[in-house]
Protein backbone atom coordinates (compact mmCIF):
# COMPACT_ATOMS: atom_id res chain seq x y z
CA UNK A 1 0.00 0.00 0.00
CA UNK A 2 1.75 3.37 -0.91
CA UNK A 3 0.47 6.48 1.51
CA UNK A 4 2.59 9.28 2.42
CA UNK A 5 2.75 10.44 5.07
CA UNK A 6 0.98 7.91 7.56
CA UNK A 7 0.26 9.12 10.90
CA UNK A 8 -0.64 5.98 13.44
CA UNK A 9 -2.57 7.72 16.68
CA UNK A 10 -4.52 6.08 19.47
CA UNK A 11 -4.89 3.04 17.70
CA UNK A 12 -6.42 4.59 14.24
CA UNK A 13 -4.54 4.89 11.20
CA UNK A 14 -4.83 7.64 9.13
CA UNK A 15 -3.93 7.38 5.13
CA UNK A 16 -3.33 9.78 2.66
CA UNK A 17 -4.20 8.17 -0.82
CA UNK A 18 -3.04 10.54 -3.91
CA UNK A 19 -6.22 9.27 -6.29
CA UNK A 20 -4.00 8.41 -9.25
CA UNK A 21 -1.75 5.64 -6.25
CA UNK A 22 -3.39 2.45 -6.02
CA UNK A 23 -3.19 0.76 -2.30
CA UNK A 24 -1.40 -2.70 -2.92
CA UNK A 25 -2.61 -5.09 -0.75
CA UNK A 26 -4.08 -8.46 -1.55
CA UNK A 27 -6.34 -8.88 1.57
CA UNK A 28 -9.85 -7.92 1.13
CA UNK A 29 -10.68 -8.13 5.44
CA UNK A 30 -9.34 -5.26 6.35
CA UNK A 31 -6.47 -4.04 3.69
CA UNK A 32 -5.62 -1.23 5.91
CA UNK A 33 -4.56 -3.32 8.44
CA UNK A 34 -6.02 -1.12 11.04
CA UNK A 35 -6.89 -1.64 14.90
CA UNK A 36 -10.37 -1.08 16.08
CA UNK A 37 -11.18 0.03 19.27
CA UNK A 38 -12.08 -3.88 20.12
CA UNK A 39 -12.31 -7.03 19.31
CA UNK A 40 -14.39 -8.87 18.11
CA UNK A 41 -15.10 -7.11 15.02
CA UNK A 42 -16.25 -6.79 11.31
CA UNK A 43 -13.64 -4.86 9.33
CA UNK A 44 -14.30 -3.52 5.79
CA UNK A 45 -14.29 -5.90 3.36
CA UNK A 46 -13.67 -5.43 -0.42
CA UNK A 47 -11.55 -3.72 -3.47
CA UNK A 48 -8.83 -1.25 -2.06
CA UNK A 49 -9.19 0.19 -4.72
CA UNK A 50 -12.92 0.72 -5.37
CA UNK A 51 -15.00 3.53 -6.65
CA UNK A 52 -17.82 2.43 -4.72
CA UNK A 53 -18.19 2.14 -1.21
CA UNK A 54 -21.27 0.97 0.45
CA UNK A 55 -21.95 1.66 4.29
CA UNK A 56 -23.96 0.18 6.93
CA UNK A 57 -24.82 0.81 10.47
CA UNK A 58 -22.93 -2.28 12.30
CA UNK A 59 -23.24 -6.00 12.53
CA UNK A 60 -25.84 -6.08 14.69
CA UNK A 61 -27.79 -4.53 12.24
CA UNK A 62 -26.79 -5.98 9.25
CA UNK A 63 -24.48 -9.25 9.85
CA UNK A 64 -21.07 -10.25 9.47
CA UNK A 65 -20.08 -11.07 13.09
CA UNK A 66 -19.80 -14.83 12.07
CA UNK A 67 -18.66 -14.43 8.86
CA UNK A 68 -16.57 -11.86 8.97
CA UNK A 69 -18.01 -10.22 5.66
CA UNK A 70 -20.57 -7.14 5.76
CA UNK A 71 -24.61 -7.56 5.11
CA UNK A 72 -24.35 -11.09 5.80
CA UNK A 73 -27.63 -11.18 7.58
CA UNK A 74 -30.43 -13.04 5.96
CA UNK A 75 -32.05 -9.58 5.30
CA UNK A 76 -29.04 -7.32 4.48
CA UNK A 77 -27.61 -10.09 2.13
CA UNK A 78 -29.31 -8.96 -0.81
CA UNK A 79 -26.77 -6.05 -0.74
CA UNK A 80 -24.73 -9.17 -2.27
CA UNK A 81 -27.00 -9.52 -4.92
CA UNK A 82 -27.39 -6.09 -5.57
CA UNK A 83 -23.30 -6.16 -5.90
CA UNK A 84 -23.92 -9.23 -8.44
CA UNK A 85 -26.41 -7.33 -10.52
CA UNK A 86 -23.52 -4.57 -10.85
CA UNK A 87 -20.67 -6.26 -11.77
CA UNK A 88 -19.01 -5.82 -8.57
CA UNK A 89 -18.69 -9.54 -8.19
CA UNK A 90 -15.60 -11.67 -9.17
CA UNK A 91 -16.50 -14.67 -7.05
CA UNK A 92 -18.89 -15.69 -4.30
CA UNK A 93 -16.62 -18.82 -2.49
CA UNK A 94 -15.21 -16.77 -0.92
CA UNK A 95 -16.57 -13.35 -1.86
CA UNK A 96 -14.19 -11.16 -3.84
CA UNK A 97 -15.26 -8.08 -5.04
CA UNK A 98 -13.92 -5.22 -7.61
CA UNK A 99 -14.54 -1.93 -7.21
CA UNK A 100 -16.55 -1.95 -4.62
CA UNK A 101 -16.07 -1.96 -0.61
CA UNK A 102 -18.24 -2.79 2.28
CA UNK A 103 -17.69 -1.46 6.01
CA UNK A 104 -19.90 -0.54 9.26
CA UNK A 105 -19.59 2.74 10.51
CA UNK A 106 -19.60 1.13 13.60
CA UNK A 107 -17.80 -1.90 13.14
CA UNK A 108 -18.27 -3.18 16.74
CA UNK A 109 -21.38 -3.31 18.74
CA UNK A 110 -21.21 -1.17 22.22
CA UNK A 111 -17.77 0.55 21.56
CA UNK A 112 -18.35 4.67 22.65
CA UNK A 113 -19.69 6.52 19.23
CA UNK A 114 -16.86 8.72 18.59
CA UNK A 115 -14.55 6.09 18.53
CA UNK A 116 -15.86 3.69 16.40
CA UNK A 117 -16.61 6.72 14.22
CA UNK A 118 -12.98 7.82 14.11
CA UNK A 119 -12.21 4.34 12.84
CA UNK A 120 -14.80 4.46 10.15
CA UNK A 121 -13.64 7.98 8.71
CA UNK A 122 -10.18 6.53 8.53
CA UNK A 123 -10.92 3.81 6.72
CA UNK A 124 -13.36 5.81 3.94
CA UNK A 125 -10.44 7.89 3.76
CA UNK A 126 -8.30 5.34 2.65
CA UNK A 127 -10.45 3.69 0.48
CA UNK A 128 -10.84 7.51 -1.41
CA UNK A 129 -13.91 6.34 -3.14
CA UNK A 130 -15.65 8.70 -5.66
CA UNK A 131 -19.23 7.10 -4.87
CA UNK A 132 -20.57 6.50 -1.38
CA UNK A 133 -23.42 4.71 -0.88
CA UNK A 134 -25.11 4.37 2.66
CA UNK A 135 -27.61 1.88 3.68
CA UNK A 136 -30.33 2.90 5.81
CA UNK A 137 -31.36 6.34 7.93
CA UNK A 138 -28.15 6.11 10.31
CA UNK A 139 -25.46 5.95 7.73
CA UNK A 140 -27.35 7.64 5.57
CA UNK A 141 -27.17 10.96 8.25
CA UNK A 142 -23.61 10.40 8.91
CA UNK A 143 -22.60 10.41 5.61
CA UNK A 144 -24.68 13.26 4.19
CA UNK A 145 -23.94 15.32 7.15
CA UNK A 146 -20.36 14.40 7.07
CA UNK A 147 -19.04 14.30 3.48
CA UNK A 148 -21.46 17.18 1.61
CA UNK A 149 -22.77 20.61 2.44
CA UNK A 150 -26.31 19.59 1.96
CA UNK A 151 -26.79 18.44 5.82
CA UNK A 152 -28.62 21.12 7.29
CA UNK A 153 -30.69 21.23 4.55
CA UNK A 154 -32.01 17.54 4.16
CA UNK A 155 -31.82 16.59 8.02
CA UNK A 156 -35.34 15.77 8.94
CA UNK A 157 -35.64 14.48 5.42
CA UNK A 158 -37.27 11.03 5.13
CA UNK A 159 -34.79 8.24 4.03
CA UNK A 160 -37.48 7.11 1.71
CA UNK A 161 -37.36 10.22 -0.42
CA UNK A 162 -33.79 10.25 -0.25
CA UNK A 163 -33.84 6.93 -1.54
CA UNK A 164 -31.49 6.37 -4.88
CA UNK A 165 -31.22 10.15 -4.90
CA UNK A 166 -28.07 11.59 -6.36
CA UNK A 167 -26.30 14.28 -3.49
CA UNK A 168 -23.24 15.78 -4.40
CA UNK A 169 -20.91 16.35 -2.04
CA UNK A 170 -17.14 17.32 -1.23
CA UNK A 171 -15.67 15.34 -3.66
CA UNK A 172 -17.84 12.43 -3.23
CA UNK A 173 -21.12 11.54 -5.08
CA UNK A 174 -23.34 10.17 -1.84
CA UNK A 175 -26.17 7.81 -3.36
CA UNK A 176 -28.60 6.99 0.04
CA UNK A 177 -30.82 4.38 0.12
CA UNK A 178 -33.25 2.48 2.58
CA UNK A 179 -32.22 -0.09 4.72
CA UNK A 180 -31.73 -3.71 2.58
CA UNK A 181 -34.70 -4.67 4.88
CA UNK A 182 -37.03 -2.22 3.88
CA UNK A 183 -36.18 -3.18 0.02
CA UNK A 184 -39.36 -4.08 -1.98
CA UNK A 185 -39.12 -5.00 -5.70
CA UNK A 186 -39.17 -1.24 -6.64
CA UNK A 187 -36.96 0.21 -4.17
CA UNK A 188 -34.32 -2.39 -5.28
CA UNK A 189 -34.45 -1.69 -8.98
CA UNK A 190 -34.76 2.23 -8.33
CA UNK A 191 -31.44 1.79 -6.52
CA UNK A 192 -29.72 -0.69 -9.19
CA UNK A 193 -30.78 1.13 -12.32
CA UNK A 194 -29.49 4.49 -10.28
CA UNK A 195 -26.03 3.25 -9.60
CA UNK A 196 -26.29 1.62 -13.28
CA UNK A 197 -26.28 5.21 -14.81
CA UNK A 198 -23.41 6.37 -12.42
CA UNK A 199 -21.22 3.25 -13.75
CA UNK A 200 -22.53 4.29 -17.27
CA UNK A 201 -21.20 8.22 -16.73
CA UNK A 202 -18.02 9.94 -15.94
CA UNK A 203 -18.51 9.33 -12.22
CA UNK A 204 -14.99 10.14 -11.07
CA UNK A 205 -14.86 13.25 -8.71
CA UNK A 206 -12.33 16.01 -8.59
CA UNK A 207 -11.88 15.99 -4.94
CA UNK A 208 -13.27 19.06 -3.25
CA UNK A 209 -15.55 19.66 -6.52
CA UNK A 210 -18.62 16.99 -7.23
CA UNK A 211 -19.33 16.85 -10.50
CA UNK A 212 -20.70 13.88 -13.10
CA UNK A 213 -20.88 13.84 -16.33
CA UNK A 214 -22.78 11.67 -18.99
Amino acid sequence: MTHDPSIFRQGFVTLYRNPCVENVTDRVSNPFGMRPPSEPAVHGYGDANADFHFIGRSPGAHGGAETGVPFSSDEASRVHGLLDDLGFVESRDPLRLRNAFMSYICITDGDPMDEVVRYFDAELRAVNAHVLVPLGDFATRHVVETYTARGPKLRGTPIGELHAMEVHGMGFLVIPALDPSDWDGEAYKSLREELRDVLDSDYRQTKGVATRIG
